[in-house]
């Protein structure tokens, strides 16, 4: 049993190989549906929760907190869903989420501009010039959105363990080496990776949870025990940690919560 991830680019053919991968091996492939299923439980516009994950801020720009609830809900739903075991996500960001996951094999999928050119022509009834401009910001908005979020580039070849060029290779290739390389002893589920995977749900659970409490709160649960970061004005700091504490507290599989909260200090007139 394993997870298998698939990033890509538009028209890179990732789509299709993550359906016959998942057809092949049995296992369930998720995508669009894991943001259907944000927009229904929270009640949020599809269109909103893909802007969150897709569109960069600017470099003097933070994200606003709507979008940091946005993508606090995809990572908790993703997450969960992976905790299953034997499933496929092609989307962006899934490997972001996972990457220090063992029995996660993480995949890269590239196509070449011109080829993903035509399809974008054949989808949209538009002319060469403009696919490729479509196509180049698409990339450019991927690539920033993972830098200024996560300060990761999605072109760099080490977040993954396996990058396939189509081209030479077809898609049947790509997914016959896909199933080859999960089947490795390396990438099965363990006792411990399956552990992994429920702590990083359980954190971003959590940390859906304290959006409502406040910003700039991070949660890494390790071991039953919830370490908690995060700032408040002295006068504040009180309160907010009992407010915090509340929340975890709620939580089951957590026996110990421990907060290290930075005190702000007011800028100086």
């Amino acid at each position: 049993m394993a997870v298998i991830t698939i990033s890509r680019g538009s028209f890179s053919r990732g789509k299709e190989i993550a359906e016959k991968v998942a057809a092949k091996l049995g296992y369930e492939c998720i995508s669009r549906d894991l943001l259907l299923e944000v927009s229904k439980e929270h009640n949020i516009p599809e269109l909103k929760l893909v802007h969150a994950i897709h569109d960069a801020p600017g470099m003097l720009e933070r994200l606003n907190r709507k979008e940091e609830k946005y993508i606090a809900f995809i990572k908790s739903a993703l997450l969960n869903r992976l905790k299953a075991d034997n499933i496929v996500y092609h989307g962006l960001a899934g490997h972001f989420f996972v990457k220090d996951v063992p029995h996660v094999l993480k995949v890269r999928v590239l196509s070449d501009m011109e080829d993903r050119v035509l399809l974008e022509m054949e989808r949209k009834n538009i002319d060469a010039e403009e696919a490729r401009s479509i196509l180049e910001k698409d990339d450019e908005e991927r690539r920033k959105w993972s830098q200024r979020l996560y300060g990761i580039d999605t072109a760099d070849a080490s977040l993954y363990d396996l990058v396939i060029h189509i081209k030479q290779l077809t898609v049947d290739d790509a997914v016959d080496m896909i199933c080859d390389c999960v089947s490795k002893e390396q990438f099965k589920t363990t006792a411990e990776s399956r552990s992994m995977i429920e702590d990083l749900a359980l954190s971003s659970a959590i940390q859906k949870a304290l959006m409502d409490v406040g910003s700039d709160i991070n949660v890494c649960v390790d071991k039953k025990t919830a370490f908690i970061e995060t700032e408040a004005a002295l006068c504040a700091e009180e309160t907010f940690v009992k407010e915090i504490t509340e929340v975890v507290d709620t939580f089951e599989g957590i026996s110990d919560v421990k907060i290290e909260c930075h005190p702000i200090v007011p800028l100086s007139e």
